[in-house]
């Protein structure tokens, strides 16, 4: 009894050790699998951005949606990030003395860091989930196939100009972020302070050096383009119907949100690595 007891047991342990493995074998294939399918995609962006016939005029539009409905969002975003950043800068330089170098360390790390990635979460969290939802919508309602049988070519129409608009948008973008957080940084030096337009912009530009202002915003045309891609990849490929339309919109965020954090992260390397 007690033997048979052991070889169940034994049994039981072999199977669970068994299932997971091939649980991890599953992950990893699958992310293998995904990672192939996003190259191919990228491949097939390139091939068909650089092909005519060009839609000149679907890439207008995309960039108006894109990029002019995002401002509002993205400059209250800017505001906000300058003014508390002044605020709770101050107190610390305060205690050493240094209080007059508020400006030009809030403009450094506006500029360098938290402008492009703060801009460029926003844009994914707006932009990402809209055209992973509207692709997806259009795959699970064959709208997609409609214009393959009517002989358009979806891929070009609807995702490379799409990614066109988000490369060249997001930029501009993070410039405007940038010059408003600079300006709530100024009112929130004027809470406890009395300096001028002038001077606080005057230290500002003091501050900058071209090392700082073209590596950053070189890395935002990137941010763009990755967004952009796993945006359209993941509703262009969107399976299981309706619920794919949710999936679709969700990890277009989160891996778009993470691509952002990957490029910076290796943005900053190459920086230092060249620069310095």
């Amino acid at each position: 009894m007690a033997a048979d007891t052991e070889n169940t047991a034994n049994v039981s342990n072999e199977n669970g050790d068994e299932s997971s493995q091939n649980y991890f074998v599953k992950i990893f294939r699958g992310f293998f699998e995904e990672v192939t399918e996003l190259t191919l995609f990228t491949l097939r962006f390139f091939k068909e951005a650089i092909k005519p016939r060009y839609e000149f005029s679907e890439v207008m539009k995309q960039s108006y949606l894109i990029g002019y409905k995002s401002m509002p969002l993205i400059g209250i975003t800017g505001f906000i990030m300058g003014l508390v950043l002044t605020i709770q800068s101050r107190p610390t330089l305060a205690e050493f003395g240094a209080e007059s170098w508020l400006p030009a360390m809030v403009s450094v790390s506006i500029v360098r860091e938290l402008g492009p990635v703060i801009a460029a979460l926003i844009f994914a969290g707006k932009v990402g989930s809209g055209i992973g939802a509207e692709l997806a919508s259009m795959k699970v309602t064959e709208q997609i196939d409609a214009m393959e049988v009517s002989g358009i070519n979806p891929f070009k129409y609807l995702v490379v100009t799409r990614i066109i608009a988000t490369i060249f948008m997001l930029p501009i973008l993070v410039c405007l972020s940038d010059a408003i957080s600079m300006y709530g940084a100024y009112i929130a030096v004027n809470i406890k302070g009395d300096v001028s337009l002038h001077l606080f912009f005057t230290q500002v530009f003091k501050s900058l050096d071209f090392s700082d202002v073209f590596p950053a915003f070189i890395k935002t045309f990137f941010f763009g383009f990755a967004i952009g891609l796993i945006s359209c990849f993941k509703g262009y490929n969107s399976t299981r119907g309706t619920e794919g339309v949710g999936a679709a919109a969700n990890s277009a965020v989160v891996i778009g949100s993470l691509s952002v954090f990957i490029l910076d992260m290796i943005a900053v390397q190459l920086t230092t690595l060249f620069v310095t």
